[in-house]
């Protein structure tokens, strides 16, 4: 017997072209119905195949040209992201060196302010002793 359908072995082995009716009814299965033999099946109707159109390679002008589309478009997408990211990641770093500019542009402003005060003060004692 054999061991998966539980009736006597196989005498025939089909081959892999051949249509096979199963032995038991599989539920749920639509029911089997055998081919038509060839004389009998109706040919398709004739439909004009469509002309192929040969591969033509782009030229290296064409690739080019796609190239510098696609870069362009490319550039016109990232700009403005970009350009808010770098807003965004230098803004703080940018008022970082102002403010340290200005610091330092006022301790130089205000060395020379009390040199130009001393300046002064010695030349107006210096007036007032002549005098």
């Amino acid at each position: 017997m054999s061991p998966l359908r539980g009736g006597p072995p196989a005498r025939h082995v089909p081959t892999l072209t051949e249509v096979v009716e199963p032995l038991l009814p599989v539920p749920g299965a639509p029911p089997f119905v055998p081919p038509q033999p060839a004389a009998q099946a109706i040919p398709p109707p004739a439909v004009a195949a469509p002309t192929a159109q040969p591969a033509v390679a782009p030229s290296a002008a064409d690739e080019q040209a796609l190239v510098e589309r696609v870069l362009t478009e490319l550039q016109r997408q990232i700009e403005p992201v970009l350009e808010q990211r770098l807003r965004e990641t230098l803004a703080p770093t940018l008022a970082l060196v102002a403010e340290m500019l200005v610091h330092d542009s006022r301790d130089q402003l205000t060395g020379v302010l009390r040199d130009m005060a001393a300046r002064a003060v010695a030349d107006a004692l210096a007036r007032s002793r002549r005098a």
